[in-house]
């Protein structure tokens, strides 16, 4: 696992994780899996599919979790 992603659920975190925290985990994912810090220009339009995807993939994931001891939120 890649140090830098960081738990974005809680009570790691006090509150709903935002939109630039999950992309930030979503771009070191890819960056991690790729091998790339940064892509080529050739490469540039399916890396940012790809961070756009896990971003998707992410917030369904943590809109989807119930961890115990806290009431679901709707």
């Amino acid at each position: 696992m890649c140090r830098s992603i960081k738990t974005l659920r809680p009570p790691a975190i006090p509150e709903k994780a935002t939109e630039e925290e999950i992309r930030a985990a979503a771009l070191q994912y890819v960056r991690k899996v790729s091998g790339f810090r940064v892509p080529a220009a050739h490469n540039r339009e399916v890396f940012e599919e790809a961070v756009d995807a896990v971003a998707e993939a992410t917030r369904l994931l943590l809109d989807g979790m119930v961890v115990r001891g806290q009431a679901a939120t709707v």
